[in-house]
């Protein structure tokens, strides 16, 4: 069998965005609700989970029920000045994806600048052979199909070559809907039809190997 394209998501699937990332953008866009949708607080708060529910990104939201300029929003929303004590690396991460065969993209709903900065402080940066982040969907995140075929058509593989290793299920599906196979990052105990491989962080990758390459 061909090396696969190992296509990562960046965000709780390659570090930690749980404790400190999360919240710090989360209260961004409450805000950004506030200010631009003349919102309270708990209103601002409740639109931007809904959108995030019903489209996979409160951006999608925006742009499709108010008009929202994708750059405008992504530029206020990810304003992180002191993101070198707020990104949790794991020293052997380095180790672990440069034991996996095949090249390896980063695919992520986060804004290029963003997801550049993440990877470069996490020391793994070096190893991507690309970063496909929100602004190369045309700003149709996933798990809309469209950015899933640039990606394919981007770096001539078919779907059939690719490991999507994601901590998002509504993603997985999209990723197994086009014959990917799929690694699901997830300490829980449930799975699902669409889930070749659960791990319970990127870790353990080398030890799935076999069961999915």
């Amino acid at each position: 069998m061909m090396k696969p394209l190992w296509i990562f998501d960046l965000d709780n699937t390659l570090h930690d965005a749980t404790p400190h990332i999360f919240p710090h953008i989360n209260r961004s866009m409450t805000a950004y609700l506030q200010q631009y949708l003349q919102l309270d607080e708990a209103a601002a708060n409740e639109l931007r989970v809904h959108y995030w529910q019903r489209y996979g990104a409160t951006l999608s939201g925006l742009m499709r029920h108010h008009g929202t300029k994708p750059e405008h929003f992504l530029w206020h929303t990810h304003q992180f000045p002191d993101l070198e004590r707020m990104v949790l690396r794991e020293p052997r991460l380095r180790h672990v994806l440069k034991a996996l065969p095949g090249r390896k993209v980063v695919f992520s709903n986060a804004p290029q600048r963003y997801a550049q900065a993440v990877l470069k402080l996490l020391r793994v940066a070096d190893l991507f052979d690309d970063v496909m982040a929100v602004e190369q969907t045309r700003y149709r995140p996933k798990p809309d199909s469209f950015g899933f075929m640039r990606l394919l058509r981007r770096h001539r593989v078919a779907a059939a070559q690719c490991v999507m290793v994601e901590d998002s299920l509504e993603n997985l599906y999209a990723a197994k809907r086009l014959g990917m196979r799929t690694v699901w990052v997830n300490a829980g105990n449930k799975s699902a039809p669409c889930v070749d491989v659960k791990i319970r962080n990127v870790m353990q990758l080398p030890g799935i190997l076999s069961r999915i390459v």
